[in-house]
């Protein structure tokens, strides 16, 4: 069986795929020209870079491709239409970064609790200010999404002593989670009531700009929005207009409409906005365990066991009962 892996020029890169090679044929395409090469053989394709492979440009050459493992949460670069409509399966890392993308929800809502950003330009210039911190235990939350990433996020928050609602695709009456999970229909109800709007959500053309004006000027003047979803799910310019306006009190964002986010972005210098660069699910040591996850699921395919993880390549995210 031939695997060829996109993004990475050899196991210095995977070292954890190392084992692979007394066994299968291992190609590397760090590029363009060792893709256009090794395609036209591969069984298996991983994409060990997440955020586009070059796998559509070379498509006609996937003549024997049965498996496409996306080593990444979302997956919209890899639905082109001629994979979606082809019989080969999509995998992806769905599972990976739970913990720590719900760590950095918590350690961004524990830091705006305690007042940390302003506690650093305090420090920075030498001031010596007391202040009252705010109490995170008998706040609420609403999560929007409620897969592997939204449920750990909703843990965690709960386990703080945030009382937590989830909105997801569809309603349902009972969540060991959230207790119940609400419908779209019900977002303007519930962050009329959150202190914190955490965003999960996927990149699909459904959630499309899901938030905008109308669901920021729904929320309390008080409550922050957090992102660790995708930046294409909100209406940037308008998430701008009500912080600058004071709509709402702040927001932390790990993800943007274009990345990396523009110099010239007011979100870089607008007050109470905490900006990482994509990185809440990067902990140390996340490339060994994609890689793990990766030979998990090469055993249950060798085995002709059913694959975890199975995209659904219309809906554009692994569905879940």
């Amino acid at each position: 069986m031939q695997i060829v892996i996109g993004g990475a020029a050899g196991f210095d890169d995977v070292p954890e795929l190392a084992g692979m090679a007394g066994r299968h044929d291992i190609a590397f395409a760090p590029d363009d020209a060792a893709l256009a090469r090794h395609l036209p053989t591969a069984e298996v394709f991983v994409s060990w870079t997440f955020r586009g492979s070059g796998l559509a440009r070379h498509w006609p050459l996937a003549h024997r491709l049965r498996w496409v493992h996306w080593c990444g949460a979302g997956v919209r670069p890899a639905l082109f239409p001629e994979l979606v409509a082809s019989d080969v399966v999509l995998t992806n890392a769905r599972g990976v970064f739970d913990r720590a993308m719900a760590e950095y929800v918590l350690g961004t809502v524990l830091a705006f609790v305690l007042r940390l950003p302003e506690a650093l330009e305090e420090q920075r210039a030498g001031r010596w200010t007391y202040r009252h911190s705010e109490r995170l235990d008998g706040t609420t939350a609403v999560v929007f999404g409620v897969g592997g990433i939204g449920r750990r996020v909703g843990e965690l928050l709960a386990a703080a002593g945030v009382t937590v609602h989830g909105v997801g695709r569809t309603a349902r009456d009972t969540d060991t989670v959230f207790g119940r999970v609400h419908g779209r229909d019900d977002r303007f109800a519930l962050v009329g009531q959150a202190d914190w709007v955490v965003a999960v959500l996927p990149d699909t053309p459904d959630t499309e700009g899901y938030f905008g004006a109308a669901e920021f000027a729904a929320m309390r003047s008080t409550a922050r929005f957090v992102n660790v979803g995708r930046g294409s799910t909100v209406v940037e310019p308008e998430l701008v207009e009500a912080l600058r306006t004071g709509r709402i009190a702040g927001a932390a964002l790990d993800v943007f409409a274009e990345e990396p986010l523009p110099r010239d972005s007011a979100l870089w210098t607008l007050p109470g906005v905490i900006v990482t660069p994509h990185v809440s699910g990067d902990y140390r040591g996340f490339e060994d365990d994609l890689c793990r996850q990766f030979l998990d699921l090469l055993a249950r395919y060798e085995a002709g066991a059913p694959l975890e993880n199975v995209v659904d390549k219309q809906a554009g995210y692994v569905a879940t009962s």
